[in-house]
C-alpha cells in the first residue's frame, strides 16, 4: 500500500548561502552557508531517498520503477515515462545571485538532453528592502543584449521587483532572473540543473577570476519582450485553495488552514502525485487509508497518486504550498 512520502534532505553549501534553511527546516545540524535544500529530486547525482514507512532507504527513481503509474499517476507517465518532472528546493540567497536564464524543453532538449527549466518563486521571508530581478524593463535586441553585457550596463534594463513574505513570482523559461540578498524563498521548478549565466556583478573569486558567462548560449534563449506584469497577484483565503500558477509543467496552490478546521482534497481526479510543502505550522495529513502523516515547517511530502484523498487539519494554522502536474 502506498503512503504519503517523506524524503532524505540534501543540503547544497554554497558561496553565496546563509543561516535561514537549517533553522527553517528545524534540523539538528546547523550548518552556515548552505544555499540550497533539494527538498524531492530525480537530478542525476542528486536523486531523492525515502525517509519514511516501508520504503525507507530507497531512491525515488527505485520506487518509480517498481510503481510506476501507482505512485506517479498514469497520464504523468504517458507524459515523462520514469522521469520525475519536478525539483522542489528552498533556496537562501545571503548574496545576490547572477543574472540568468534557462532554456525551454525544445533548446535544453537539443543542446543537453535535458528538460527546459520552468519554475515559481514563492518568498518565504525577504529582509527590508531586498528584492530580485525578473524580466526587462524594456523592450531589447538580441544584439543590444550581447552589448549590454560586454559594457556592463545589463542591469539598466532589468525589472527589479522589492519583495516581502508571500509574493510569488512565476518564471517561464526565457526569463532572465535573479534573486537577490537577503531572500529566502521555495523554488518549484521543472526537472532540470541548465542555467545559462549572464552577468555576475565583475565578482572575482580567491584567484581574481570571474565566473564563467554564457552569453552566447544565452542570447538564444532569452524572451526579449518587455512585460509589465511579472509578479503573480492573489488574494489569501481561509481553509480552501488559492491557485498560485498553473502552466504545463506544474500547477499550485496556496492551502491555509486555521480555527482547528479540516481540508479534504482530492487526488484521484487529478491522475498526477500532489506535493505539499509545509511553509509555517504543523498539519495532520490523513489519507483514505487512514494513515497518518505530520507535516512541520520546512518539510515536503509526496502523495502517491493512487491514494484517493487527504485530509488536512490543524490545532493552530498551517500554511502548505500544494503542487501536481495538470
Amino acid at each position: 500500500m502506498m503512503y504519503p512520502l517523506k524524503f532524505e534532505v540534501i543540503l547544497k553549501s554554497i558561496l553565496w548561502g546563509g543561516s535561514e534553511i537549517c533553522e527553517f527546516k528545524n534540523l539538528s545540524t546547523k550548518q552556515d552557508g548552505i544555499g540550497e535544500s533539494w527538498e524531492i529530486s530525480q537530478v542525476k547525482d542528486n536523486v531523492s531517498v525515502i525517509a519514511n514507512g516501508e520504503y525507507k532507504g530507497k531512491s525515488l527513481t527505485d520506487l518509480i520503477h517498481d510503481k510506476g503509474a501507482e505512485l506517479l499517476g498514469k497520464h504523468v507517465v504517458d507524459r515523462f515515462g520514469d522521469k520525475f518532472p519536478l525539483l522542489i528546493k528552498f533556496i537562501d540567497a545571503r548574496d545576490n545571485l547572477s543574472i540568468q536564464v534557462h532554456p525551454d524543453d525544445k533548446l535544453a532538449k537539443e543542446r543537453h538532453n535535458s528538460f527546459g527549466k520552468t519554475e515559481m518563486w514563492y518568498v518565504i521571508s525577504a529582509q527590508e528592502g531586498a528584492g530580485l530581478y525578473s524580466g526587462f524593463s524594456k523592450q531589447i535586441t538580441p544584439e543590444e543584449y550581447v552589448e549590454r553585457v560586454e559594457n556592463n550596463t545589463i542591469m539598466d534594463v532589468l525589472q527589479f521587483h522589492p519583495v516581502k513574505s508571500g509574493d510569488v513570482f512565476f518564471l517561464p523559461a526565457g526569463r532572465v532572473h535573479a534573486i537577490g540578498k537577503g531572500i529566502f524563498i521555495a523554488e518549484i521548478q521543472q526537472t532540470s540543473d541548465i542555467t545559462y549565466r549572464i552577468y555576475d556583478y565583475n565578482r572575482k573569486d580567491a584567484n581574481g577570476k570571474g565566473r564563467e558567462l554564457h552569453t552566447a548560449l544565452a542570447k538564444d534563449a532569452i524572451d526579449y519582450k518587455m512585460y509589465s506584469d511579472l509578479k503573480t497577484e492573489y488574494a489569501p483565503k481561509c481553509n480552501e485553495a488559492v491557485l498560485l500558477a498553473t502552466c504545463p509543467y506544474f500547477t499550485t496552490n496556496l492551502l491555509e488552514i486555521n480555527n482547528k478546521k479540516t481540508v479534504k482534497r482530492d487526488i484521484a481526479d487529478k491522475d498526477s502525485f500532489v506535493i505539499y510543502i509545509c511553509m509555517g505550522g504543523t498539519a495532520i495529513m490523513t489519507d483514505n487509508n487512514g494513515v497518518k502523516t505530520e507535516l512541520c515547517q520546512g518539510e515536503t511530502v509526496l502523495v502517491p497518486a493512487s491514494i484517493k484523498f487527504v485530509e488536512l487539519s490543524s490545532d493552530t494554522s498551517v500554511k502548505l504550498l500544494e503542487c501536481y502536474i495538470p
